[in-house]
């Protein structure tokens, strides 16, 4: 049987730990675990070996780390890599039931618009790794340690497009089951089943025991087959040795538990060994085995949201389409941006849970333009995007970029159409809107409608969409024209809800063209639709009326809990006022049209708006230091705030710092000639051997926008040299971060030898391997979780 055939069928069992025994045969700090392939493959072939000896069904080519910005001869070590393992395979007589799997890690770079790796340049990264790994001979792809969905789907992308090898991916998520940069489980699985995964679960960063509630999310929303590969416990040191706290014996106790909540694939990751999974393998092995099952539920994605389309109506916001916007139109023309962005805060403030990115004007370049609208779009909003075109290059680009899994609007009934949307979205996944219109037109009746759902269904069968990625338009006409079409456009979502058991989808205002009172028509032809099924509604939020046949429809259906949503959007309103007024969360420039603010600008991270209110600010007269307290440090506590207690993600808390930044350049421009006062220096550094500098890159856009010199001495940096510079500019605190076991012990010499030599200096940590307990046995002064935490105590520091 293939290895695809096996997946879901059969118990199935990966490897542990390789970078932690590593250590144990002599890897040095800082050294970089892939170079044993070509300097030490006896060592590499008898771990995989002893791997393989243990019942591994899947073992990982040490090549973890070989990427292009670590290695110049990626092919070399990654050819060697596999080479050791396939002859590993064959020294335990594995041969026909074991396979080699090409182990991709992240590349220790956040990508744009965060950081600056360009999604196509990680693509590239990841293909240079895999190719080398297929033409190898590895036997699938394993993707691994993902802490970021959209470097996760840049892999998956690149493998598709270099093999038709099987592809699982494995994610990190913290305690409240969310990545490094804001996505859930549910949003993560719905983009990677969407991208046609062969696998998904979950890795590193936990041991067993507090992976079980993830494992159980997985279980509930995985209609793929489920891979649990935990760490040993957490990670301390014992005579200057890193060792994790659970034993083999532990280990497989807890694993079983996971198994039974229905996981088919299961093995370790750092701190595991041959005996954990010799152990783990045999208390499993015997359990019964579930195979997946299909989940029904539809979700449309951002890099942080995820919206379920059901029972309850979803709002998409209609008003970033130029059709009939003249302000829009010119915003376009001109490259206005913010503009754009503007639109879309207001419709996030009014309440839609989807935005319609709509940029076709015939005098621009619409495929570039899509790009950098929806490039833009996720950097100041958590919604996620229903990409809308009719230009195929247009959705292509906009599909490759987006972070998440987007709403595709539209296919039709025509051959053509369907030919030429439907592979793109087989690719990327989406949730994809279809018109029942074909040559022929569109149907007067729900009958013809309804005959062309039926061929965009099958359509869908043909190319391995999943029916329930399937949305039907019913296609509002104007009554003012046709008196039956309202009644054929309702009969159509009714049939679709009840013949199908499907999602529809309305552009409600179309049904009012050439009226007089048009959102009197609208609103009532939005609850009447409703009443009959309909899943989605592209409106505008911002149109009282609207919303308010929305939320009254919810309350009555009982679709808004306590009614909370109700009570909150009208809690202030006034019996014999307009519904267009009331409902809105008015006292927001957002939503009211003006302007943003500068405290505004900062916390929604559009920079443009931020450099303007700043320059408004300062000619006003307003002192430089009174609008630095008064608006942009209390904005970026707002934010902070926000990203300690989980509402506010990583895209969001980087964008922030980047208006702020560019906030603090205007003052700085205006400050020329006047002292700049500082509350300290501080150093960062991405300790010796490891190259990943996502995190400290964070920290140290937060520290600059609090108002601390940070001297950044970059990655894979020896601990003398931290120290010696730690000396010459008289340090009060350093920051050093890690993201591999393998430089733990880096970090713990720098510390050291701070202690000998800079005693009163403190050091902050940070990182994925480390942990309160662990920072604390290495020696350092404090364990920072993120760059907040590590601007807090900064402060503590330098206000003591």
């Amino acid at each position: 049987m293939s290895l695809r055939d096996r997946l879901g069928s059969e118990w199935l069992f990966c490897d542990g730990g390789t970078g932690s025994i590593l250590q144990k045969l002599g890897l040095k700090g800082g050294e970089l675990p892939e170079t044993w392939n070509l300097s030490r493959p006896d060592d590499i072939r008898a771990l995989n070996r002893s791997y393989f000896e243990a019942g591994s069904n899947i073992v990982n080519t040490n090549t973890f780390g070989a990427n292009g910005f670590k290695f110049g001869n990626v092919s070399e070590i990654v050819t060697a890599a596999v080479k050791l393992c396939q002859e590993a395979r064959k020294e335990a007589g594995r041969e026909d039931d074991a396979y080699v799997a090409i182990d991709v890690g992240p590349t220790g770079k956040l990508l744009e618009p965060m950081g600056d790796l360009p999604f196509n340049e990680a693509v590239r990264v990841f293909a240079e790794i895999i190719k080398a790994g297929y033409e190898a001979g590895g036997d699938l792809v394993l993707i691994e340690t993902m802490s970021d969905s959209y470097e996760a789907k840049a892999a998956v992308v690149a493998a598709h497009e270099v093999c038709d090898l099987p592809v699982i991916v494995t994610m990190v998520y913290d305690e409240s089951g969310k990545l490094l940069t804001g996505g859930s489980v549910e949003g993560t699985v719905a983009m990677l089943e969407g991208l046609k995964v062969d696998a998904i679960g979950i890795n590193c960063g936990f041991g067993p025991k507090q992976m079980l509630p993830i494992a159980e999310r997985l279980v509930k929303c995985c209609s793929l087959p489920i891979v649990v590969n935990p760490n040993a416990g957490l990670p301390r040191t014992e005579n200057g040795e890193t060792v994790y706290d659970v034993d083999p014996e532990e280990f497989s106790c807890v694993m079983e538990e996971i198994a039974k909540l229905g996981v088919h694939v299961m093995g370790g990751c750092c701190g595991t060994t041959p005996d954990h999974i010799r152990t783990m393998i045999n208390k499993v092995k015997v359990l019964p085995f579930t195979p997946p099952t299909v989940k029904n539920d539809t979700y449309v994605t951002s890099f942080a949201d995820c919206v379920k389309i059901g029972k309850k109506p979803v709002i998409i916001g209609e008003r970033i389409n130029p059709t009939g916007k003249k302000k829009l139109q010119q915003a376009l023309r001109e490259n206005n941006i913010d503009y754009i962005l503007t639109e879309a805060l207001k419709q996030e403030e009014a309440g839609a849970h989807i935005l319609d990115v709509n940029v076709g004007l015939p005098e621009i370049d619409e495929p570039s333009m899509m790009e950098s609208v929806i490039v833009k779009l996720q950097s100041v909003t958590n919604l996620p995007l229903q990409i809308d075109t009719t230009n195929i290059e247009a959705l292509e680009r906009g599909m490759r970029i987006y972070n998440g899994k987007p709403m595709i609007n539209s296919v039709n009934g025509k051959e053509e159409n369907i030919e030429a949307v439907m592979p793109l979205v087989a690719k990327y996944g989406g949730v994809l809107v279809s018109l029942p219109l074909d040559e022929d037109g569109i149907p007067e009746t729900s009958d013809g409608r309804i005959a062309i759902a039926k061929k965009i269904y099958e359509a869908a069968d043909r190319y391995g969409i999943p029916r329930k990625d399937i949305v039907i338009d019913g296609l509002a006409m104007t009554v003012s024209s046709d008196p039956n079409s309202a009644i054929a456009t309702l009969d159509t979502v009714r049939r679709v809800r009840d013949e199908f058991s499907g999602h529809s989808i309305l552009g409600v205002s179309n049904i009012s063209f050439g009226l007089p009172a048009r959102e009197l028509v609208n609103s009532h032809f939005l609850t009447m639709a409703m009443q009959n099924g309909l899943s989605c509604a592209i409106i505008n939020p911002c149109n009282g009326h609207m919303m308010a046949s929305y939320r009254s429809y919810n309350a009555l259906m009982n679709l808004d809990p306590n009614l909370s949503e109700f009570i909150d959007a009208y809690k202030d309103y006034v019996a014999g006022t307009s519904a267009s007024s009331s409902g809105t969360k008015s006292s927001s420039a957002a939503s009211s049209g003006a302007a943003l603010t500068l405290g505004e600008a900062i916390e929604r991270g559009v920079v443009g708006r931020a450099t303007e209110a700043m320059r408004e600010a300062l000619a006003s007269g307003k002192e430089s230091l009174e609008i630095i307290d008064a608006e942009l440090i209390p904005a970026l506590d707002r934010v902070g705030k926000g990203f300690e207690a989980g509402t506010v993600f990583l895209p969001q808390l980087l964008m922030s710092a980047d208006a702020a930044k560019a906030a603090f350049a205007v003052v700085k421009e205006a400050m020329a000639d006047k002292p700049r006062t500082t509350k300290g220096q501080v150093i960062l550094a991405t300790v010796k051997g490891d190259i990943h500098d996502i995190g400290k890159n964070i920290v140290k856009v937060m520290l600059e926008n609090y108002g601390y010199d940070v001297i950044d001495l970059g990655k894979d940096v020896p601990p003398e040299v931290i120290v010696d510079c730690a000396i010459e500019n008289n340090i009060k605190v350093v920051g050093l971060s890690a993201l591999m076991t393998t430089t733990v012990a880096s970090m713990e010499e720098t510390i050291k030898q701070l202690r000998e030599r800079k005693p009163d200096t403190k050091v902050v940590v940070g990182g994925a391997v480390m942990t309160p307990e662990y920072s604390e046995q290495i020696g350092a002064d404090a364990y920072a979780k993120d760059a907040m935490a590590t601007v807090r105590y900064c402060d503590s520091v330098f206000e003591a």
